[in-house]
């Protein structure tokens, strides 16, 4: 397969882009995240949504540790080209580290920040694998 269309991306001076990821059935923004280059060839490759950790430095696989895979069903770039939107099926409906459905479970609502979902799973439960081996 080509991947000229990498070529098509409008990255940043640091090689990356902002990817937001939306749940293909309902549309709700889930996450926004970084990808590069590799990030992206690799998950249209492997049919599954992987990011690049700024943090950490490295490629992530989302699930990797908790287990709650995104499977990629499409990938659109925006007008731009500077920033990429994934759509995604939800493994186990858990996308922020939080435990929640999605990152953004916070609404503005008369003046202050509200907490509109709830936890679904508790985060020390996701990540007890991570937590043992240290």
């Amino acid at each position: 397969m080509s991947m000229s269309w990498l070529d098509q991306v409008n990255w940043s001076s640091d090689g990356l882009v902002p990817v937001i990821t939306q749940d293909f059935k309902t549309s709700r923004v889930l996450t926004h995240a970084w990808l590069n280059r590799d990030a992206l060839a690799l998950a249209v490759l492997e049919n599954r949504a992987i990011y690049w950790s700024r943090s950490r430095q490295k490629l992530w696989r989302k699930g990797e540790e908790s287990g709650h895979i995104q499977k990629l069903h499409k990938v659109f770039l925006d007008c731009d080209g500077d920033t990429v939107c994934y759509v995604v099926e939800q493994v186990g409906g858990i996308a922020c580290h939080t435990g929640r459905e999605s990152c953004f479970y916070r609404q503005l609502s008369d003046g202050q920040w509200q907490t509109i979902d709830p936890v679904l799973k508790n985060p020390d439960e996701m990540y007890a694998k991570k937590h043992d081996t240290q």
